[in-house]
């Protein structure tokens, strides 16, 4: 059986480490280096960077970014925020990120999906997708959770798939950031509806609240922020619970101490 994977999310906004609710209020958390480093020691699987400045220069904070992650991790890490090209998708990559992550450019130009896919592989291709409930579905919605563009969240989870993108991102706005545990409707949903994996956001409060989550959909891996930010829970200690229940993860040691 596959592994579970445990992510720890880290959303930048001007070099900085930065975490709020429902994408507001937000407050400093840190040195993203210094961040990703301690999640490599603690053993998080993988690491995703989320570049949320409001700057003309994003291209080069993004890219900076990368190169800086890359320079003292030695786990996978996905860079997203901002990337309206396929050119810039290969400078992130070639600064040393494994994959990159699209939102609201590839929900205006679906396109951008498949021109990454096609040059640098579906592997290195993440649709990240943030949804809302509304009524008896979810909704897309783009530009840090502003913009509602009234379109189905697991049927554009699905377009993309077969655009090339190789994982999912998805994201809870209902859940962001209130401690409520994951979605597990809208997780069991999009992981059900396409053959790629899934990474549930949002929401996770608990160690309790992963084994729920693969217990209780077909998620491949769970991504969280505040908790592991603030300290309030370690990538260690839920493994230890997920192994406790049942749940295969990988083992915490890793081979760069």
């Amino acid at each position: 059986m596959l592994t579970k994977r445990i992510i720890p999310c880290l959303d930048v906004m001007d070099g900085r480490v930065v975490k709020g609710i429902n994408f507001a209020d937000l407050r400093d958390a840190g040195d993203p280096v210094e961040l990703a480093r301690r999640y490599d020691r603690d053993g998080g699987d993988e690491l995703v960077f989320l570049d949320i400045t409001a700057s003309a220069e994003r291209r080069r904070t993004v890219v900076d970014l990368a190169a800086r992650v890359a320079d003292g991790l030695f786990i996978p890490f996905t860079v997203g925020g901002g990337i309206g090209s396929a050119d810039l998708a290969g400078e992130i990559l070639r600064a040393g990120a494994d994959k990159v992550a699209v939102n609201s450019a590839a929900v205006r130009d679906p396109g951008l999906i498949s021109e990454i896919a096609g040059r640098y592989g579906s592997q290195a291709t993440v649709l990240s997708i943030d949804a809302r409930r509304s009524g008896d579905h979810w909704e897309v919605v783009i530009d840090g959770g502003r913009t509602a563009v009234g379109r189905d969240a697991i049927e554009w989870a699905k377009d993309a798939v077969s655009r090339g993108a190789g994982e999912i991102l998805l994201n809870s706005i209902d859940r962001d950031g209130t401690k409520l545990g994951f979605d597990l409707a809208l997780t069991a949903a999009v992981a059900e509806a396409v053959a790629v994996p899934v990474i549930a956001s949002g929401g996770a409060s608990s160690a309790q609240d992963y084994v729920d989550l693969f217990q209780r959909t077909q998620a491949d891996a769970g991504l969280a922020a505040s908790i592991f930010h603030y300290s309030e829970l370690s990538v260690g200690g839920v493994k230890e619970v997920l192994a406790a229940a049942g749940v295969p993860v990988r083992p915490r040691e890793r081979a760069f101490a």
